[in-house]
This record gives structure tokens, C-alpha cells and sequence, in this order.
């Protein structure tokens, strides 16, 4: 199959070929077509599958069909929520990218951290998609200064992420905001009661899509592994660095102080070495 079999519209064609996109994923085969015609979707994907344009696609397709109605109206149509701030800008930047030959469709990230003088200006000039965190979205219904009263698409991206982090009750008051007529889209890596519990409550009989990825890394990705004592782990990593002395280099640990260990260990080996962590503020993090 290619996306040419999915009856998606021309612009949005030629964005996928800009993208270097053949042949959809099995998640964006499955969720497509539903999405377009108007389903509720509860999709079950690992990270890296492909759900991002899943449900971005048939949305921006809907929203282009739509624009009659709403001609010269900058009002918010579809409310995207994912659980951090660089996922949100990330979900932004490809919904952009797939909007490029759709003239006047407006994409606004909203997201903790980000001056909200800075937010307040964009949204007085109005969008059609807010890409934002829960929190921060939050933030501006309580100010008054969004309106989703509006929406006809709602989607949860990472949901289960977003409940890890205490999101809950933030994701219920969002909804409860908006139209019950919405279609609402709902993305988890994992299916867990919570998450069918938020999908009884509010979908309407939604399709339930589950995709078991067989390959989770792609045949030019090499991988490696190392056995060493827990002790000499950041020693063996500096060695490695030195071995292959890579230009670029991305290390995850499982904590907050965990990084700063090594950054600090790497830093006095006279590795040009950050972190990037939640604790630190999104200048910090934008900077890094």
C-alpha cells in the first residue's frame, strides 16, 4: 500500500513525498481511513511507529474540507495533547511540515515554560490546531484566553505517559471543555484500566487499533552492548568516546541525578558534556 491508496487529498500527497514517505505504517494504515470518516479511535502503538501522522493526516484533510464553513475564521478546530513540551513542539513541527501546500492553516505549540506574553500574542492572532501540554493548557482556560468550545477534534498523544505524570484530572477538565460532538483520538503505548476507563468516558464507540511493531530499529542502526561492573560504567562510556570519538552523542540514564553524574564525570575527563533534564528551565533546555 501507498499513501496514494489512502485517499488523502493532493496537498497533503505532496507533502508526504517532500517527507520522503512511501509506504504508510501499519498504525497510519490502520487509523487513516477511520479517522476520515469521522470514527473515534483508540490506537495501541509503541513511540517510533508512526502516530503522528496517523492522526495528523486525516485531521488536516477534514480541517481542509471544513474550511468553507469557516472561511476567514481563525478559530481553534483541533486540540492535540501530548505530555511534554518537546513532544508538543515536535508534534507541531510535522503537523507544519504536512500543512505546507494547505494555504492559512495555523499550527500554535503551546507549552509551560514559554513566556506567556509570548502565547497570549499568538493566540490573539488565532490557529486551527493547538499542539499543547496539559498543564499550560490548562493555564489558559483558567485565564480565559482559549476557547474550545470550538473544537471538533481532540487527541491524546502518549496517553499513558500523560497519566504517569499526574495528568489526569488536567486531561478531564480539557475535555469536559470542549463539544461532546468532537472526535476524539486516543494514542497509548500501553493499554492499562486507566486508559480504557478515559476512553469509556469520552469516545463514542470508538475503533480500537493495536500495532505490534516486529522492528523497533531500522537495519542502518548498529547496535552494541557492553557488559561492565555498575561502578565502571561511566569509565567504560568515556573509553568508548575515545574510541570512536563520535561528533555527536546522546546518553540516557534513568534519573535526573543520574545525569548530571556523568555530565559532571565527562566534563572533568574535559568532555564538552550537558545536561537535559526536567529540573532545568525550557531556556536552559532550548539552549542545550
Amino acid at each position: 500500500m501507498h499513501f496514494d491508496d489512502l485517499n488523502l487529498i493532493p496537498p497533503l500527497l505532496s507533502a508526504v513525498r517532500d517527507m520522503s514517505y512511501d509506504q504508510p505504517t501499519p498504525i497510519q494504515r490502520e487509523t487513516i481511513p477511520p479517522v476520515l470518516a469521522g470514527r473515534d479511535v483508540l490506537g495501541c502503538a509503541q513511540t517510533g511507529t508512526g502516530k503522528t501522522a496517523a492522526f495528523a493526516l486525516p485531521i488536516l484533510q477534514r480541517l481542509s474540507q471544513e474550511r468553507k464553513q469557516h472561511a476567514g475564521r481563525r478559530t481553534i478546530r483541533a486540540l492535540i495533547l501530548t505530555p511534554t513540551r518537546e513532544l508538543a513542539l515536535q508534534v507541531a513541527r510535522e503537523l507544519t511540515r504536512m500543512a505546507k501546500y494547505m494555504t492559512g492553516l495555523r499550527i500554535l505549540p503551546i507549552y509551560g515554560g514559554q513566556p506567556i506574553e509570548t502565547q497570549l500574542r499568538f493566540l490573539r492572532q488565532g490557529a486551527h490546531v493547538i499542539v499543547g501540554t496539559p498543564g499550560r493548557v490548562i493555564d489558559h482556560i483558567n485565564r480565559g484566553t482559549i476557547d474550545l468550545t470550538t473544537i471538533s477534534y481532540a487527541v491524546l498523544d502518549e496517553a499513558d505517559e500523560m497519566l504517569d505524570m499526574g495528568f489526569r484530572d488536567d486531561i478531564q477538565t480539557i475535555l469536559e471543555h470542549t463539544p461532546e460532538t468532537r472526535q476524539t483520538l486516543l494514542f497509548s503505548a500501553t493499554m492499562p484500566r486507566p486508559i480504557l476507563m478515559l476512553a469509556q468516558r469520552y469516545q463514542n464507540q470508538p475503533q480500537y487499533i493495536k500495532v505490534q511493531a516486529t522492528e523497533l530499529t531500522v537495519d542502518t542502526i548498529e547496535q552494541v552492548y557492553v557488559e561492565v561492573m555498575p561502578g565502571q560504567k561511566t569509565m567504560a562510556l568515556s573509553r568508548i568516546l575515545d574510541m570512536y570519538d563520535p561528533a555527536l552523542t546522546l546518553v540516557f540514564v534513568n534519573t535526573k541525578i543520574g545525569a548530571e553524574e556523568v555530565v559532571t564525570y565527562l566534563q572533568k575527563q574535559g568532555y564538552p558534556a550537558s545536561a537535559l533534564h526536567g529540573d532545568m528551565c525550557q531556556v536552559e533546555r532550548d539552549s542545550i
